[in-house]
């Protein structure tokens, strides 16, 4: 009796032993291709996390683009191996839920400190978080778009190096200031540059809330690319490089815009606040960073990803994957991720911490994506969100090319979303 109890007790330790030993591993794709500062900081991070959390192993994947991103794990989500947490795009929502990729996170919502944590972000970043009153998209890389301004350029043509343009007419205004051509009449400066690919949407959805329109219902069913003041906004955009020659005509490359910045072959440029710690680091001259200009209102779409949890994961990862994300959007994480960054910190306590505090007091500029929340909109979200977002963007850049007017552009770019999205009507 005592020898099989012995055993018995032998038997448990070692199952025991097994269990303490063993780890819970994550996969975590992340959207930036192998290399550079950011994936230094995210290897940091994941293995901080597994220092204080000696059951858990991180696996970082850097997945590429936003877009490529978002196509690996809905294919690897359909050949059953996808990973346990991504970040994606906050408007990857609808798309993953469609594909039943992901679980809601409210379902590990348990404790007082879980949901106190659920509740601590900005308000306009849950917009592209939640549907259906369940919250799928946890803010994390959040963003909204701001503008870059030389001020040497400003005081060189006589502007006043401190104020940015406030309105549409004030950006024309400065915009034929700033705008300088050499000897042989070529342009050497431009006014404004505002890119028109890659996000191209994101850009417009701009113009569009300055001009007190909005370009879908919160269900993701229904788009208004043929709205008249959506149409009047895309005008505005158009007239910049066409009727006021204040901006480069044709298509405006995204990922060169911060380049050309640097430069100084732009004065001005609209891009996200997640490239403020590039501007700083590689702008040898003084800048501003302002809230972008008011049309009818002042505005902005929110940017940016979230935290996702795919649907075939263990409970065991799904508890740490909720850890884990929990531990990187803590106060103080949030606020040294945007100082690293430049993404805004997705929650109002980070602002507070003595870290963030002393780094806004030196450098304010890092404020103004915050304050501009107050006038943010949910970025343009859908159903079949990549083809009826395509539609849009095909629509922009025929119209900033000129082959079509900016009504065509808009009906059919309308037209098109009608057909994709018919079906999600009931």
């Amino acid at each position: 009796m005592l020898k099989r109890l012995a055993l018995a007790m032998l038997a448990a330790g070692s199952l025991f032993a097994v269990q303490a030993g063993a780890q819970t591993e994550i996969s975590f794709y992340y959207p930036v291709a192998v290399g550079g500062p950011i994936t230094k900081i995210i290897d940091g991070y994941a293995a901080a996390f597994e220092k204080e959390n000696p059951g858990v192993k991180v696996k970082p994947i850097y997945s590429g683009t936003y877009q490529e991103s978002i196509v690996k794990a809905l294919t690897a989500n359909k050949a059953g191996d996808p990973p346990v947490l991504s970040v994606l795009l906050s408007t990857d929502m609808y798309s993953l839920i469609d594909e039943d990729a992901i679980v809601a996170w409210d379902e590990l919502l348990k404790t007082d400190s879980d949901k106190a944590w659920h509740k601590s972000f900005f308000p306009g970043f849950m917009e592209n978080s939640q549907t259906g009153g369940k919250t799928w998209g946890i803010p994390f890389q959040r963003s909204t778009i701001v503008a870059y301004w030389n001020k040497e350029a400003f005081k060189e043509a006589g502007l006043d190096p401190n104020k940015a343009p406030a309105s549409w007419n004030e950006m024309v205004e400065f915009g034929k200031k700033l705008t300088k051509k050499d000897a042989s009449g070529n342009v050497a400066q431009w006014g404004v540059q505002v890119p028109s690919s890659g996000f191209p949407y994101w850009l417009f959805q701009a113009f569009t809330t300055q001009n007190n329109v909005v370009l879908m219902n919160k269900d993701g069913t229904q788009t208004y690319y043929d709205n008249p003041a959506v149409i009047e906004a895309l005008q505005y955009w158009v007239d910049l490089s066409k009727k006021h020659n204040i901006m480069k005509p044709g298509i405006i490359e995204w990922g060169t815009t911060p380049k050309d910045f640097f430069e100084r072959k732009v004065a001005i440029m609209w891009t996200t606040t997640g490239n403020l710690t590039n501007v700083r680091s590689n702008a040898k001259f003084d800048f501003g960073v302002a809230m972008l200009p008011s049309g009818k209102r002042p505005g902005t779409p929110t940017g940016g990803g979230n935290f996702y949890l795919f649907k075939k994961s263990t409970p065991q990862q799904r508890e740490a994957a909720m850890r884990f994300a929990k531990w990187m959007t803590s106060p103080e994480r949030a606020a040294q991720w945007g100082i690293d960054t430049g993404y805004v910190a997705a929650r109002a306590d980070a602002w507070d911490t003595p870290e963030m505090k002393k780094y806004v007091q030196g450098f304010p500029q890092a404020a103004v994506a915050r304050d501009q929340l107050q006038y943010a909109v949910a970025e343009l979200s859908t159903h079949d969100n990549q083809r009826v977002t395509k539609a849009l963007n095909d629509g922009l850049q025929a119209a900033l090319t000129g082959s079509k007017t900016p009504e065509a552009a808009m009906k059919d770019a309308q037209r098109e979303a009608e057909r994709i999205l018919k079906p999600y009507r009931k």
